[in-house]
């Protein structure tokens, strides 16, 4: 299964590559404006690529058509969860990561990211990719399959940054299940830097400023 992304080049020949996905209903055009809030040390030499999660009917929204990474079932993230989607859309990651290996990007050079949806696809592909990346970082979301994790986690990102940020008054994604995925990461022994904000599920300039930094230490 493959999607069109929208991708920014940056001015001087790429040497970084940040692939960022949306959340549910949305498209790769959400995050597309945050690129130039970045610092210019991270994005005249780093490209961004916004993937288009393919349309899918979404069982909580009545069955209706609409772009995402995977069916969601019920609120509760945790007790049924569409394991089918959820790999494909590992697999649509994997393409990326690959287009961006052929262009000569180094994965140790690639950042993951992703919000909501799209940051339960970054968690739970970056810690199975067989190659170590540059950084993971998954914005107001929650580790998938959890159970599957300490059994299928790949030794090359054992290593990895990974930052998590969530809204204190999320109604989408409750800041319970943020604090339980980084409890149990930093149980696995990951570096995991974490972030909360007063804001419900959305991203604020406070925490745009700290993935800045985040980024430039991940891809100085």
């Amino acid at each position: 299964m493959k999607t069109d992304a929208i991708v920014i080049n940056p001015p001087q020949p790429a040497t970084a590559s940040v692939i960022w996905l949306h959340g549910l209903g949305a498209n790769g055009h959400d995050f597309e404006p945050i690129v130039p809030e970045l610092p210019k040390d991270i994005t005249r030499y780093t490209r961004f690529i916004f993937p288009h999660a393919p349309a899918r009917p979404i069982t909580i929204n009545g069955g209706m058509i609409m772009p995402g990474w995977y069916d969601v079932f019920g609120m509760d993230l945790t007790v049924q969860q569409d394991v089918q989607g959820i790999r494909e859309s590992e697999q649509i990651v994997h393409h990326y990561l690959a287009q961006e290996i052929e262009q000569g990007i180094s994965t140790q050079r690639i950042v993951l990211a992703g919000f909501s949806q799209g940051g339960a696809i970054v968690l739970h592909t970056g810690l199975r990719y067989p190659q170590p990346l540059a950084g993971i970082m998954a914005l107001s979301t929650y580790l998938p399959l959890i159970d599957t994790v300490a059994q299928e986690r790949h030794p090359a990102n054992q290593p990895t940054p990974i930052f998590l940020a969530h809204g204190q008054q999320d109604p989408v994604i409750a800041l319970l299940h943020a604090q339980r995925s980084r409890t149990y990461l930093e149980q696995l022994g990951y570096r995991v830097e974490w972030h909360d904000y007063p804001m419900a599920h959305q991203v604020n300039a406070a925490e745009i400023s700290d993935i800045s930094h985040w980024l430039q230490a991940s891809l100085a």
